[in-house]
């Protein structure tokens, strides 16, 4: 078997509370790893910190302890917990994508802009990046007619697949997903599980989280299990399904 493309080593975070002098533990001493053409899905209780663990990954938070270790194409790694600014945007451009619970974008922007964007960040030319962005909002059954509109009106399942498609458009090396499914009917859940099998099958790397088993038994090659970080041991456990 090849090396993954991350390994998480004692990966921990917490928040400070300097009004209360507290600190609130949101993940503890979590370690997992992620291969190229795998989905290792993150399970666990409420409050477990598994949001928290894709976000230290993507650096929207900044590790308390723990390393993150980014193996890419060219075999160089880069312990993101200690990456610069400048080598995680060029990361995000090119090898990570992370699909959210919520979509951000610029207000004025198309659903076809928003999607197209990280295709044509990547060098695409903008009109091939637009034809593949209205291949995907087909495919994730977003009615034609919202195309050309923003999302920021769009119903909160219509915004969850215009949030999928973009993430899914450039095909990262590592992609993170945050409950891609919560919002979307059966019909178009069925769709991005036949999506995510086939971008697994082009080698892609994923680590997501699910809150529905059947999810996890349909798309997990492994699942790793969060316990409460406030727990003594703070437990992680890996299975293969």
């Amino acid at each position: 078997m090849h090396p993954p493309i991350l390994e998480i080593e004692g990966l921990s975070k917490q928040f400070q509370l300097h009004d209360q002098n507290a600190l609130i533990p949101s993940c503890a001493r979590v370690d997992l790893a992620v291969h190229s053409g795998e989905l290792t899905a993150l399970v666990g209780p409420t409050g477990a910190g598994k949001s928290s663990v894709l976000k230290a990954i993507y650096r929207t938070y900044l590790p308390s302890s723990g390393r993150i270790l980014y193996r890419d194409a060219n075999g160089a790694i880069t312990d993101l917990a200690l990456a610069s600014e400048h080598r995680m945007l060029e990361l995000r451009r090119q090898d990570l994508g992370f699909v959210t619970q919520f979509l951000h974008c610029l207000p004025r922007k198309s659903a076809m802009e928003v999607v197209a964007e990280p295709l044509a960040m990547r060098g695409t030319s903008r009109e091939l990046a637009a034809e593949r962005a209205c291949e995907l909002l087909d495919l994730l059954n977003v009615p034609e007619r919202l195309w050309r509109v923003p999302p920021a009106t769009f119903s909160g399942g219509e915004k969850q697949r215009v949030n999928l498609a973009r993430g899914l458009i450039a095909r990262p090396r590592l992609l993170l997903l945050d409950e891609p499914t919560a919002s979307l009917d059966p019909a178009t859940t069925d769709r991005v599980v036949d999506l995510l099998n086939a971008i697994k099958a082009e080698g892609v790397g994923m680590l997501a989280i699910f809150h529905q088993p059947q999810l996890v038994e349909r798309l997990a090659d492994r699942v790793v299990t969060l316990s409460s970080p406030v727990a003594a041991s703070a437990l992680l456990e890996e299975t293969t399904p």
